[in-house]
């Protein structure tokens, strides 16, 4: 018997990525089964490298010991995607929803994570758009401010999308982001010149309403 339609949204705050990695695996086998709804994990790292599954590890300038000395972990994962840093002050989703019960494909999908990290910067005055072609995430210029990196298994997604609110964007400068060596990355604050640190949370119920349409209400016109 199927579980009813529906989103639970955790908020988890500050989560180690092998402890969020083994949540989503375990949440993934559970949608595949019925045993639970679509869900929506909110929630921060500790500095975190993470490398996708085509392993580019080329992309990492400093070696692992140095890696170790600025107190971040490094992990390889097989989500889509490149090189890129989790960190506090930035925003994390993790969907794990069923794309088959929706009707939605996989580059629809991503789609809908960007329109929501783009929901979220017009929120504070920010412009934000899809990258150029080969550039996945979210653009304020030549400025990337959010990434994407999902997984699909059995229809059903995990990983996902992280925003840049105020993390340390120092750590950066020991990667190519996402493998893209000529341009910059950027944050919310930096946009906004903001003197208040963001609440890394606080545009969550702009997270919840959209993927609530794209759970829920997948066949509307005009989602974004």
């Amino acid at each position: 018997m199927k579980v009813p339609r529906s989103l639970q949204i955790w908020r988890l705050g500050i989560v180690n990525y092998s402890d969020a990695l083994k949540l989503q695996e375990k949440l993934v086998s559970d949608r595949k089964i019925h045993k639970i709804s679509d869900t929506l994990l909110s929630l921060q790292h500790p500095p975190t490298y993470t490398l996708g599954k085509r392993r580019t590890d080329h992309n990492l300038l400093i070696s692992e010991a140095e890696l170790k000395k600025l107190g971040a972990e490094l992990h390889y994962t097989q989500r889509g995607g490149d090189i890129t840093f989790h960190g506090p002050h930035q925003a994390i989703l993790y969907p794990i929803i069923s794309l088959r019960d929706i009707g939605l494909g996989a580059r629809n999908y991503v789609e809908k994570l960007e329109s929501t990290m783009i929901e979220i910067a017009s929120l504070y005055g920010v412009k934000a758009c899809p990258g150029q072609k080969g550039e996945t995430g979210i653009w304020v210029g030549d400025r990337k401010i959010g990434a994407i990196g999902v997984r699909i298994q059995y229809g059903i997604t995990s990983h996902g999308l992280a925003f840049n609110i105020d993390p340390d964007l120092n750590y950066f400068k020991h990667i190519v982001p996402c493998g893209i060596a000529d341009k910059d990355v950027t944050s919310l604050r930096r946009e906004t010149g903001a003197v208040r640190i963001f609440n890394t949370l606080e545009p969550l119920d702009s997270h919840k309403k959209n993927f609530i349409k794209i759970s829920i209400k997948p066949q509307l016109s005009g989602v974004p």
